[in-house]
């Protein structure tokens, strides 16, 4: 009985995660990152200037405000390291929306 529990409770929480998945519209995500120039720094699964979103992804996914951390950062334009050891503002996203940041911060940790 016990196993049956815990395979419920595994079952329910991947159809939780993929709907919250599924709420993300990855085309408008890459849209904004586009429009607003974060390819130049950022890869998906490749480093450049700034670390892939693949790797943000792993790190930031699994805790709870992994969505605030990302949106703050991308609002904020904090002083960020490059790999050349200079430092320079994150380029803040042109946008107020915050549906678009929350969508833009899950599409990332979606990767």
């Amino acid at each position: 009985m016990k196993q049956m529990r815990a395979l419920t409770g595994m079952l329910l929480l991947g159809l939780a995660a993929g709907a919250a998945r599924a709420q993300v519209d990855a085309e408008a995500a890459h849209a904004l990152a586009k429009r607003n120039d974060c390819f130049k720094c950022h890869a998906i699964d490749k480093t450049k200037k700034g670390p892939a979103y693949k790797r943000v992804a792993a790190k930031l996914k699994s805790k709870p405000d992994g969505v605030e951390v990302i949106v703050e950062h991308v609002t904020s334009g904090p002083l960020i390291e490059l790999p050349d050891g200079t430092h320079q503002n994150h380029k803040i996203i042109d946008t107020k929306d915050p549906d678009e940041l929350r969508n833009l911060a899950l599409w990332i940790l979606s990767l």
